[in-house]
């Protein structure tokens, strides 16, 4: 069900988006990267997949990875109901993910699209740090290849101020 980190590769390839690779030890939160040598640390990204208090909603909010994301002021500021952080059974159960593997590119494997993306305006003309679908690794592509990306797969993207 799940891409691989290859067939990530191979997706990003196909689609012809220019992709540059970072391999690291698996990382599961910011605290951890951070002793990663990163080649582009200012692009690099957090991403915290949240639902809404019905399990109705499901959303993936990507930003910088120096940034906090206060949920509170977050679903005011859009118009949503509360949130909360997502299960890690309904994360694997829609992106195929563990937790720590978080990742736009896991919305790929969203194959009811039902995930909306919420990207960090911050990103909007420059490069982004990614995992591939696999935290042992970090993807460096241009943000505005992987909001194609993810919207010609099918899911909302909105690029916010956070």
């Amino acid at each position: 069900m799940m891409m691989t980190k290859e067939e990530t590769y191979q997706y990003l390839t196909d689609r012809e988006i220019s992709f540059e690779i970072t391999d690291h030890p698996a990382v599961f939160n910011m605290e951890e990267l951070d002793a990663v040598d990163l080649p582009y640390p200012d692009a690099d990204a957090k991403n915290l997949f949240v639902r809404d208090s019905k399990k109705k909603n499901y959303y993936l909010i990507t930003v910088k990875g120096d940034k906090r994301v206060n949920l509170k002021e977050f679903r005011k500021k859009h118009g949503l109901k509360n949130l909360s952080f997502a299960s890690a059974e309904d994360l694997m159960e829609i992106m195929g993910l563990i937790p720590g593997a978080v990742t736009p590119l896991g919305l790929l494997n969203d194959k009811d699209k039902k995930v909306i993306l919420y990207l960090d305006a911050a990103f909007s003309d420059g490069l982004i740090g990614i995992h591939p679908n696999d935290n042992r690794a970090t993807v460096w592509m241009k943000a505005s290849d992987l909001v194609r990306l993810i919207e010609d797969h099918g899911n909302q993207v909105e690029i916010v101020e956070i």
